[in-house]
């Protein structure tokens, strides 16, 4: 039971009580974020480690609040019925999974809106849910504060569209700077008098003034919102991009120029059905694409990335303290995945230090890497036998991961297809193999070989059993065995160990160490 001098739930502002109460904790109970946006309503459930959160549950319903906005001044009256239904859902399913109050924030059409302030007192009678509204620089920090969540070393300008409005952000070295808000949101579009034409001036006007307030060279945009996602899902399938996870995907400015022109000469019927996205969504794609070209145009960036994570995201972020913001996401998340998956929890660690001596050359980026794929080698071994090796390149490549880019997955999931199968030939991925040039493939290889050979020459802790040294300028890979792993390496550690000297091109030499 809490103190009684505790303040009540309301005092605590649009976020609640704080949820990280010790700034060690790496577990998160379950969270329940609501965002009311202009275009979409949706409910996130977050579990699992905290610094790296997993979806426990996310529904999103495109129900038009901001719809017809600046015309009547008032919330889409369809839209608004189907928003509070929504909301009533959420509330419901909020009880049935044992989650505290919601935090529920609702950002431009509500705030705009004449019959917003109406539209709170709706809600909150009949689903016991307060909308917390946000202003637009609020929105602003928040979807910024989701971008650091998942990239902590990311600098730039963070780019939120949604159903009214477009927000900007600046961030670097962790911090957020200026923040900007702007009409530019497809619904305020629809509403722009006189012919195609004239709309783009207006945003053209619009978007230098935003450049004006900034100011100085900014070499990448982040890109958080539904419409920018829909206009990146079509990049990938204009250019045959073999993996379409969207969060990290990177494009060149003209990359998106050309997929801007490709979208405006295509039948966006066609488009929506091979990429599966909504017909509510792909009408709001043309306008948002004018947006993004004329940001790219005037902004100049060097490169374009997209994040999935976004207002929810920050809204975790907000309550982090600064010890546990600055853990390393991808690992957080590695370390949650061995902890509940693995067979022997606290192993990665061991195989990690173990196989060390093998990298020493390797950057830090590339350690991380290494770090996560020790941490991941037996998180799927309830596979199949016969498709284990192909779970763990799924798996890694598709997984909720931040912190990691596309050639980074696939670095990652190669490596560990190779933990279980020494051939990747013929293999069903080898389209997503191609993101990695041949050095890379090779490194990924040597490693999974690495981990192939250490995960099962001791199952305590490899380093009791030997120690590895390297001398790649000799070309030998020596393996010194220590009194335990003289019984220890067998028929099998014998193979995995040549095996792996075969991938790193030297001979070996096996040293038995003086007792």
């Amino acid at each position: 039971m809490s103190d009684s001098s505790e303040p009540a739930h309301d005092d605590w502002g649009p976020f609640g009580r704080p949820i990280f109460e010790d700034p060690s904790a790496r577990a998160l109970s379950r969270i329940g974020v609501v965002d009311v946006g202009s275009n979409s309503v949706r409910l996130v459930v977050f579990d699992g480690a905290a610094r790296s959160p997993a979806y426990f549950y996310n529904e999103k319903i495109l129900c038009g609040l901001g719809a017809g906005l600046d015309v009547t001044g008032r919330l889409n009256p369809k839209g608004r019925e189907r928003a509070l239904a929504a909301l009533k859902r959420f509330s419901i399913l909020a009880e049935g999974m044992g989650i505290a109050p919601l935090t529920a924030v609702a950002t431009a059409a509500v705030r705009e809106a004449s019959d917003g302030p109406e539209f709170q007192e709706q809600v909150l009678r009949e689903t016991g849910l307060k909308l917390w509204v946000i202003d637009g620089a609020e929105e602003a920090r928040l979807s910024a504060q989701g971008v650091l969540l998942g990239w902590p070393e990311a600098e730039g300008i963070v780019c939120d569209i949604g159903g009214s409005s477009m927000e900007l952000a600046l961030i670097g070295e962790g911090r957020i700077g200026r923040r900007l808000t702007s009409p530019l949101g497809p619904f305020r579009l629809q509403q722009v008098p006189g012919t195609p034409k004239d709309r783009r001036k207006h945003i053209e006007k619009i978007v230098k003034g935003l450049k004006a307030e900034l100011d100085g060279r900014h070499d990448k945009l982040y890109l958080v919102g539904g419409s920018w996602r829909a206009i990146a899902r079509l990049d990938m399938e204009r250019r045959a991009y073999p993996l379409t996870v969207l969060h990290e995907y990177r494009m060149t400015p003209q990359s998106v120029l050309d997929t801007v022109d490709w979208i405006g000469t295509s039948d966006l019927n066609e488009l929506r059905q091979r990429t599966g996205t909504s017909t509510e969504r792909m009408e709001l794609v043309p306008l948002a694409a004018e947006v993004l070209a004329q940001l790219v145009r005037t902004f100049r960036p060097k490169e374009i990335d997209v994040s999935s994570y976004g207002i929810r995201e920050g809204l975790l972020y907000e309550h982090m303290p600064q010890r546990l913001r600055a853990r390393d996401p991808l690992i957080e998340s590695c370390r949650f995945s061995e902890a509940t998956m693995a067979r022997m929890p606290g192993f990665g660690k061991k195989l990690f230090n173990f196989l060390t001596p093998l990298f020493k050359s390797a950057a830090p980026e590339r350690m991380r890497l290494i770090k996560a794929a020790c941490l991941l080698h037996d998180t799927t071994w309830r596979a199949h036998p016969d498709y284990r090796a192909e779970a763990c390149f799924d798996n890694a490549t598709r997984a909720n991961l931040g912190g990691l880019d596309h050639p980074g997955r696939v670095f990652l999931g190669l490596s560990l297809l190779h933990r279980y199968k020494n051939s990747r030939a013929g293999s069903r991925l080898e389209p997503l193999f191609r993101l990695l040039d041949a050095n890379e493939s090779n490194d990924a290889e040597i490693l999974g070989k690495a981990m192939r050979f250490g995960a099962m020459f001791s199952i305590a802790d490899p380093a009791e059993a030997g120690a590895l040294r390297y001398f790649p300028r000799k070309g030998v890979l020596e393996l010194v065995l220590h009194p335990i792993g003289v019984s220890l390496f067998g028929e099998v550690a014998q193979a995995r160990f040549a095996s792996l000297a075969s991938a790193l091109g030297v001979t070996t030499q096996i040293t038995v160490a003086r007792t």
